[in-house]
């Protein structure tokens, strides 16, 4: 009897003492979760640890391309050396791009925005590494594009790497790439104010975007590093500006007309070049950029200034060291080599060369005004810094980056109104002769449809509530290389009034009765390839209104649309019908007759 008492008196002590532990416990997890750092407070960290890795990035960048560049093909060097390399090395590097790196292709600007909106943050490093090794020797070999883009793309690249090996959420890992484009920006260019304003207005494409704490203090971070390993020294040397006469408003005016003319030229006539490329085979892919290089190979013989990223040159004509019979041919000469480049498929970016086309064409209309009215009129290294403003607004499209970087740039505010002028003109004329910019064009180029600012804003009901899957619509779908006679025969046998369209690619389109029935009386042997174009067809996306769908189906008479991925058009995620679009909105088939 005592040892069954004592036994229960020990079990019921040892039940308490477990109790007692749990409790224990469970108050040390609590205090533990308590102290245990908050997502946001890791994103603020983040924010300086990308803004450090990415100013040693740009300073490895900075140096490599420079150093191998001046051994490659020195000044006064042999001219055999400048045609050898840049054919060369655009070889080399289109092989590696295509074989390994083909993410790495072209500037960055597009690629970083396609991942942020279409790609769910996500950049590899394979990519990343690509990018940084594929530029270098470009412009190392050089090919006259920037390094300023693909540092944006390569940073970016790095943000994601970090935030997806932190497990942090989706959102914060897209959130993390605008935070390593202004990192990139203030590093590269040395202005960091303006890289802040440059990653809200063109990445993220809102000035009050919540990530602004995190973009200044990545891009401060980025910069204070490149202070820390190259001094104190701006991009360019200039001399202090002044307006000598308000007259003298009207000539930047002038300059500004000019600067939107040759944007709008530049950004049509290298979307179109790269438009002939995209449609060689894709065997050709690896050697395409081979004519960027031969060409600037040829101009390099002769005018070796053309070759590489060209900021000497900028600051000699900034500073008035320079002939206009010099300046004038490199404006025309380092246009052709620069589209040419972009377009056959070289890594690099388009800033540096819109700031080396601008310096040259201001600094040409500079020196002409100087020479007529040298009593109303500044250096012509005012006109030739005011110029790379307005060219640059007048590409990219960043109107506020342009004039904030040429105000870091000179730290000089009397150049700020002139700056100004000259940005809004140069703005308006290209905007009115290219009306789609040239980063937006580029994705629409390579498959990647990229949502406008209202459409991220927008609250209205979403294609994704409403679309079908697209495994519903096998039988539905032809391929291009049928007749038009035998797509009216299978349309005849389904209730839509419309087929989809695949190639080997994907989906290509959506063909509907009413064309077809055009088709019939004119051509009936002729195949549907050739009434589809496989990079402007009618599709929604799943994340656009269902007025969007509506509208286009309005406008192409057909009853049911693709719905596409945003980072590949021929990705086919789903079909949207009028009938379910109708019965969303509340209006049953009936009602709408």
């Amino acid at each position: 009897m005592v040892s069954s008492r004592i036994s229960n008196t020990n079990q019921v002590s040892g039940s308490g003492q477990l109790a007692s532990d749990r409790s224990l416990k469970a108050r040390f997890l609590l205090h533990f979760a308590r102290f245990q750092p908050r997502e946001d407070q890791v994103f603020l960290l983040l924010a300086l640890v990308i803004g450090a890795i990415t100013g040693l990035v740009v300073v490895a960048f900075i140096l490599l391309t420079e150093r191998a560049g001046m051994r490659l093909y020195p000044v006064g060097g042999a001219p055999w050396r400048r045609l050898l390399f840049p054919v060369v090395g655009s070889l080399v590097i289109g092989y590696l791009l295509s074989r390994y790196f083909p993410n790495a292709r072209g500037s960055g600007v597009p690629q970083t925005k396609a991942a942020l909106y279409a790609g769910g943050g996500r950049i590899t490093l394979r990519t990343v590494l690509g990018k940084f090794f594929c530029t270098s020797a470009t412009l190392a070999s050089g090919i006259p594009l920037g390094r300023e883009g693909p540092s944006v793309q390569i940073a970016a690249g790095i943000a994601s790497v970090l935030g997806r090996r932190l497990r942090m959420s989706p959102e914060k890992v897209k959130a993390l790439l605008p935070v390593g484009a202004a990192a990139a920006i203030a590093a590269a260019f040395n202005t960091p104010l303006a890289a802040v304003v440059f990653s809200l207005e063109e990445i993220v494409g809102d000035l009050n975007a919540p990530v602004l704490g995190s973009v200044v203090l990545a891009s401060a971070t980025a910069w204070m590093v490149l202070r820390l390993l190259l001094g104190n020294h701006p991009l360019f040397n200039v001399p202090q500006y002044q307006l000598v006469h308000p007259a003298e408003l009207a000539i930047y005016a002038v300059l500004g007309i000019a600067g939107g003319l040759v944007s709008a030229a530049f950004t049509r006539l290298l979307l179109g070049i790269r438009q002939r490329f995209l449609r060689f085979p894709a065997k050709t892919l690896w050697f395409q950029p081979l004519a960027g290089g031969l060409l600037v190979g040829i101009i390099g013989w002769f005018v070796p200034q053309v070759m590489g990223v060209g900021y000497d040159y900028v600051g000699d004509v900034l500073n008035g060291h320079m002939l206009l019979s010099l300046i004038v041919l490199l404006v025309v000469l380092k246009f052709f080599a620069v589209i040419v480049s972009y377009s056959s498929g070289n890594a690099g970016g388009i800033f540096a060369p819109s700031l080396f086309i601008g310096a040259m064409l201001g600094g040409a209309v500079g020196t002409v005004a100087h020479h007529l009215w040298p009593a109303y009129t500044a250096t012509p290294g005012a006109y030739a810094l005011v110029g790379m403003g307005a060219i640059f607004a007048g590409i990219v499209r960043a109107p506020m980056t342009s004039v904030l970087m040429i105000f870091e740039m000179t730290q000089d505010y009397a150049i700020i109104v002139p700056l100004m002028i000259a940005n809004l003109v140069s703005l308006f004329i290209a905007s009115l002769l290219q009306k789609q910019p040239i980063y937006e064009a580029l994705a629409v180029q390579d498959g990647i449809h990229l949502p406008s600012h209202s459409a991220r804003h927008d609250q209205t009901q979403r294609i994704l509530q409403v679309m079908r899957s697209a495994t519903e619509f096998l039988d539905s779908t032809i391929p291009d290389q049928i007749t038009v006679h035998e797509v009216a025969e299978r349309l005849r046998s389904t209730s839509s009034q419309a087929l989809l369209v695949s190639n080997s690619s994907g989906v290509i389109g959506a063909i509907g009765a009413a064309l077809l029935e055009k088709e019939l009386t004119q051509n009936p042997n002729r195949k549907i390839a050739d009434l589809i174009d496989p990079l402007a067809f009618p599709h929604v996306h799943a994340d656009q209104g269902m007025d969007v769908a509506l509208q286009r189906m309005g406008k192409h008479h057909l009853d049911l649309l693709p719905v596409v991925n945003r980072a590949n058009i021929h990705q086919l995620e789903g079909v949207v019908t009028l009938h379910d679009v109708l019965d969303a909105y509340g209006v049953s088939a009936i009602d709408s007759f």
